[in-house]
C-alpha cells in the first residue's frame, strides 16, 4: 500500500488539477443555470415595467387631450354624428364618447356643462342623432332633448314580419317598423330606408350574415325566402342605428332577439321536450296568436298532445298567416287548399313560426300545462278558451259561443 493511500503525502497543486467529482460539477451547473433564470426573469420585468410605462403614457395623454384639458368648439355643431349610451353609462363616458365621435373637442367641455342641468344624470340607453363640433353646453341639451333619441322599436307578441291590412287599416310588421327607426338626417333631409329595401335584405342575404344563430340555420336555409325571418325576432325592445345598411340594421336586431331567445330558454330549456329548438320557437309562434296569455299553457299541450296522437293542428291562423289576413275564422276553400301552411291538410308543425313569440309564450311552449285536451274554442267574450276531451264535448262549447256572439 502507497503513503498517498494511507494519506501521509498531500500535495494541494495535485489536488487542483485532479477533475471535480460529479456531484461538484452537478452543483455548479445548477449555479449557472440559476443565474441564466434570474437574469431572464430580470429582462423580463424590465421589459413589463417599460411596457406599462408607454401604456401609461398613452393612456395619460389621451385623457389629458380627452378630459382632462379644456377644448371647447362653438356653435351648436355642423354635419351629423350618430352616438350610443349604453346601459350603465356615466356622464363621464358618455361625454368619452361624445369626444371619440367627433361631437365635442375635450370631454371636459360636456362633464362642465352639464353640471348646471342634473337631467343629463337621467340620459337613457339607445342611439342619439348628434352634430360633429358642438359646444360642450349644445351637446348637453341635446342630449337631454328627447327629440334627438332615436326611437326604439317595439315588437309586440304576434306580429308578422310584412304588414296586414285590418278592418280598412294597415298594421305595420317588423320591416315597416324597422325602416321608420332607421331615419336620419342628410343635408337637411331626411333619409331612410324602406320597409321594401329591408325585405329584399332578409331574402336574399346568406342567413349567416344576417347573425341567424345556429340552431336555426337548417330551417331558415329550406324556407321559403318571404318567410325564414319569420319568429326570430321575438317580442320586446330593440335599439336600432340610424345611417346603416339594411343588412347591418337587420343584423343587429336578429342578434339581440338570439340574446333575448337565449334568456328565454331556447336553445338551452328545449332539451327535455321532445322537439328541436326551432320547432319549440314554432310552436311559441302559433301559441302566441291561438290565444290570451292566462291560456298559453293549456294551449301548448293541445299542440303537444295532437302532434303525439298524430293528429292535424286544425289552426286557422296558420292558414291566415300565409293568406296575410287577421280574421279568426277561415272558408272551406281555405281549408282545402294545398298549401304548407294549411294544418287542416298537413299534420305536424308550420314550416317557420307564423309570428313574434313572447317570452311567456315560449314558457308555455317549453312547459305545457298537462293533461289530455285535445280541443279548445274561444267561449268568453273576454278572450279566454274552453278546453275539452272529446270532439263531441268541443262542439257543444263551440256552438255555445257562436249563440253568445263569442266569435
Amino acid at each position: 500500500m502507497s503513503g498517498d493511500d494511507l494519506g501521509l503525502f498531500t500535495d494541494p497543486e495535485a489536488d487542483e488539477r485532479r477533475p471535480l467529482k460529479k456531484r461538484d460539477r452537478e452543483r455548479d451547473n445548477a449555479r449557472v443555470k440559476a443565474k441564466k433564470r434570474k437574469k431572464t426573469v430580470l429582462w423580463l420585468v424590465v421589459a413589463l415595467i417599460l411596457a406599462v410605462g408607454m401604456g401609461g403614457a398613452y393612456y395619460g395623454y389621451k385623457e389629458l387631450r380627452g378630459i382632462g384639458s379644456f377644448e371647447d368648439y362653438a356653435g351648436s355643431g355642423e354635419v351629423d354624428a350618430i352616438v350610443e349610451v349604453q346601459d350603465g353609462d356615466v356622464v363621464s363616458k358618455i361625454a368619452s364618447t361624445l369626444y371619440d365621435n367627433g361631437v365635442i373637442a375635450s370631454a371636459r367641455a360636456f362633464t362642465e356643462a352639464s353640471k348646471t342641468d342634473a337631467r343629463v344624470t337621467s340620459i337613457q340607453p339607445g342611439f342619439y342623432l348628434m352634430k360633429t363640433k358642438m359646444s360642450g353646453q349644445s351637446a348637453v341639451a341635446k342630449m337631454i332633448d328627447p327629440k334627438t333619441r332615436v326611437p326604439a322599436v317595439q315588437i309586440v307578441g304576434g306580429l308578422k314580419l310584412t304588414d296586414i291590412q285590418a278592418n280598412g287599416k294597415t298594421v305595420p310588421g317588423i320591416y315597416s317598423q324597422l325602416a321608420a327607426a332607421s331615419c336620419t338626417e342628410k343635408d337637411g333631409a331626411k333619409v331612410c330606408l324602406s320597409a321594401e329595401e329591408i325585405k329584399a335584405a332578409a331574402e336574399q342575404t346568406d342567413p349567416v350574415a344576417l347573425g341567424v344563430p345556429d340552431w336555426a340555420l337548417a330551417d331558415v336555409k329550406r324556407a321559403e325566402p318571404a318567410f325564414r325571418l319569420e319568429g326570430l325576432i321575438m317580442r320586446g325592445v330593440y335599439q336600432v342605428k340610424p345611417g346603416v345598411t339594411a343588412v347591418e340594421l337587420i343584423r343587429s336586431v336578429i342578434v339581440a332577439s338570439a340574446q333575448k331567445l337565449q334568456g328565454a330558454g331556447i336553445p338551452g330549456g328545449t332539451l327535455n321536450t321532445g322537439f328541436r329548438p326551432y320547432e319549440v320557437l314554432v310552436i311559441a309562434s302559433l301559441i302566441e296568436k291561438e290565444a290570451i296569455e292566462q291560456d298559453f299553457g293549456q294551449v301548448s299541450q293541445v299542440i303537444y298532445n295532437r302532434i303525439a296522437e298524430p293528429m292535424p293542428l286544425q289552426f286557422d291562423s296558420t292558414i291566415n298567416y300565409r293568406n296575410n289576413q287577421p280574421h279568426i275564422r277561415t272558408s272551406d276553400a281555405d281549408r282545402n287548399a294545398n298549401q304548407p301552411y294549411n294544418t287542416y291538410k298537413n299534420q305536424g308543425l308550420t314550416p317557420t313560426p307564423i309570428g313574434s313569440p313572447s317570452q311567456q309564450a315560449i314558457a308555455a311552449a317549453i312547459k305545457p300545462a298537462g293533461g289530455d285536451m285535445m280541443y279548445f274554442v274561444k267561449c268568453n267574450v273576454n278572450g279566454t278558451s274552453c278546453f275539452s276531451k272529446t270532439y263531441e264535448e268541443h262542439q257543444e262549447k263551440d256552438q255555445k259561443a257562436q249563440r253568445e256572439g263569442v266569435y
